[in-house]
């Protein structure tokens, strides 16, 4: 009976010493030239931001409301849609008629998790037309994630983007 709290002290030693271990080694794994900068953490949830991201370019409203919080706050251009069903009524389909034949490049993203909340920042070139001449687009988008049921859903948007230069 007294060899039981030595070898619990030390099994929670050690579990701490491999977890401190794992956080050192993926700190010093990243490498610092790459334009994505996600921790494992974040990864469930920018993956969510992907699915949303096709979704909405193959216009497959359905998926784009399944991952929208139903109070999801949309910020874009100076305007606000304070709500799922006001993005989808309005917005939405513009949204995914516009993305429809664009290429969308992925320049950089940055993502951080604290608990249940999940912000992701990403920057793109969007190639697409207009009036039959190329156009090509800076994107900037921050999306923030909040757990729910073991499903992240997106609780607010903000979307800008200019003419490439």
């Amino acid at each position: 009976m007294t060899m039981k709290k030595p070898v619990a002290a030390v099994l929670a030693v050690l579990v701490f010493a491999l977890s401190a271990s794992s956080s050192a080694h993926e700190e010093a794994t990243k490498d610092p030239t790459s334009s994505m900068d996600v921790p494992v953490a974040a990864q469930g949830a920018t993956a969510v931001v992907d699915r949303f991201g096709a979704a909405l370019q193959k216009a497959d409203l359905a998926t784009v409301e399944a991952i929208l919080d139903p109070d999801v706050l949309i910020l874009e251009s100076g305007g606000a849609e304070r709500n799922r069903k006001e993005y989808l009524g309005h917005h939405a389909p513009a949204d995914a008629k516009f993305l429809k034949d664009a290429h969308i490049q992925m320049t950089h993203r940055t993502a951080r998790r604290d608990g249940d909340l999940v912000w992701v920042g990403t920057e793109s070139e969007v190639h697409t037309q207009k009036d039959g001449k190329p156009l090509t687009l800076l994107s900037s988008e921050t999306m923030v994630l909040k757990l729910e049921a073991d499903d992240w859903r997106i609780v607010h948007i903000h979307w800008s983007s200019r003419p490439k230069k």
